[in-house]
Parts: structure tokens; sequence; C-alpha cells
């Protein structure tokens, strides 16, 4: 079976001599030709001016609906943590307590400079130099520097550290140096460090050491 020949001048000579006032005389290919481009302008004209606005706004929505999402997500996963992490936070309460109670107050200091001197005296060490500095303040709590020099063999240094660490309150020993006692001839060393002990701040100390702060950072704001 043969298809149907299309007669294109047949088809062209449709579109020729048409009478723009007289629409409904035209033959039928112009007139579909005409319907079609104005349903495609309708198209464009409604993508520019309407679709064209709302596809902006639908992309700002899905966005908007992914952040939503990432967010509930996050929420949802600090309900299902908050007893483990209201259990952890007790937990550091309970240790910041418990480290707290390891600084003295001021009048326990004295006390433990004691504790210090006979942690040395105890090993068998002399205490050449036993020297407090002045007080460092920080935020909640105040370190005490105390340079000390002590002579005794290598042994006895290392027991006196260890006494130091299991002390009740916190005593740290820093800038150790360990040299040969040039005024003995029995072999003895002679041991350079800085004791360092710490003690908290009590409220007046700690509302001072605030308005220390706040005129500090009062000053640098001013320059």
């Amino acid at each position: 079976m043969k298809s149907p020949k299309i007669n294109v001048q047949a088809f062209l000579d449709d579109f020729r001599n048409l009478n723009p006032k007289d629409i409904g005389a035209w033959p039928l290919p112009p007139r579909v030709a005409v319907l079609l481009g104005l349903f495609v302008f309708v198209l464009l004209a409604g993508w520019y001016i309407w679709w064209d606005d709302q596809l902006v706004t639908l992309e700002q929505y899905e966005q908007n609906e992914l952040k939503l999402k990432d967010d509930f997500v996050a929420k949802k996963t600090q309900a299902v943590n908050r007893d483990l992490l209201t259990q952890q936070l007790n937990e550091i309460d309970r240790s910041f307590g418990a480290l707290l109670k390891q600084l003295p107050n001021k009048s326990e200091v004295e006390s433990l400079l004691v504790e210090i001197n006979q942690s040395g005296m105890g090993r068998g060490l002399q205490f050449e130099l036993f020297r407090p500095g002045p007080e460092v303040f920080k935020e909640f709590y105040a370190e005490l520097p105390i340079n000390v020099r002590l002579t005794g063999n290598y042994h006895d240094f290392g027991a006196f550290a260890g006494d130091i660490g299991r002390l009740s309150r916190i005593v740290t020993l820093n800038n150790i140096s360990i040299a040969s006692n040039q005024q003995a001839k029995d072999g003895t060393l002679v041991m350079d460090a800085v004791t360092k002990t710490f003690r908290y701040l009590d409220v007046e100390e700690m509302a001072a050491q605030k308005q220390v702060a706040k005129g500090a950072r009062g000053g640098k704001g001013r320059r």
C-alpha cells in the first residue's frame, strides 16, 4: 500500500493571499498554524510572567526543606542522647568539684607548705632554698610558685617527687634541673625546681579578678 503523497505546493498556496480581516475564510492549515503559534506564545509568556517566579519560590522551599530536615536530625540526635549528655555533664561537675576540693583555701596554704617541706626532709633531703614567690591570680584560683633547692641522691629525689604527687592537695614540680654538688665530695646531687601549689579564691577575690579582667578588656577597647 502506497503512502499518500503530500502536495507541498498546495500547502504553501494555502498561506498566500490570506486576508487578515477575514480569518474565518482562511484554509485549515493557516488557521491551525496560527493556533499553534498562539499556544506557544501563551506558554512562553506564562513561563516568563508566572512560572519562572514560581520555580524560584519552589527552589527556595526545597532548600528550606533540606535545612529543616538537617535541623530535625540534629535535634533528634540531641534528644536521643540527652540522658547520656546529662550524665556526662554531671560527671564533669563531680570531677570539677573533686579537683576544686584539692585546692586549699587561703588559711590552708601555710600547712601545705609545711607538708612539702616535710616530704623532702622525710626522704633525707636538705633544703638549701625554700622561697615562695608572689601569687599569680587566675579566674577562680591563685597559683603560688615556690623556688626550692635540695641536696641528696637521685633516688631520694624520685621518692620526693612521688610523695609530692600523693599529697591531698594539688602540687606540681616544674623546671627541674639536677646537677652534681660541687661543694660536697660524697657524690650528692643538687636539684633546683619550681614547686607550684594552687588555692581557690574566695568570693571577694573572685569579684576583684572580674573587675580587673573587665578593666583590661575596656582598656583594649579604648585603644
